[in-house]
């Protein structure tokens, strides 16, 4: 949300299409927030931080991804995040409900 405010407050510099993934930025950081719609919105933040790591969009004077392994770091988490999904106290999980993953005993039971 932080780098899509960065971008937001040099908008008159940087053009139309970078305010629209500006407001992308911002949305898909308060949906990360919020825990709603997560997939989507980890989607969107991974593919902001690897065309941030390699310079697909101008920068801001307040660039967060200035450095390519932040960069990475950030991509890395958010596709942790998309493989793990939202937490439990989550707009996600009130909406869908909580999961409880049950592991079968796959042993053998003891004579």
């Amino acid at each position: 949300m932080v780098q899509g405010a960065a971008y937001i407050v040099d908008w008159h510099l940087l053009g139309f299409v970078t305010l629209a993934v500006a407001l992308l930025i911002g949305a898909s950081g308060g949906l990360l927030l919020a825990g709603y719609l997560t997939p989507l919105a980890s989607i969107l933040a991974g593919l902001f931080c690897l065309g941030s790591g390699f310079s697909w969009f101008q920068a801001p004077a307040l660039e967060l991804f200035d450095a390519k392994l932040t960069a990475a770091f950030a991509t890395v988490i958010s596709a942790a995040l998309l493989c793990m999904g939202p937490g439990a106290f989550s707009v996600d999980a009130r909406l869908f409900g909580r999961r409880e993953i049950i592991i079968a005993d796959t042993r053998p039971p003891k004579p």
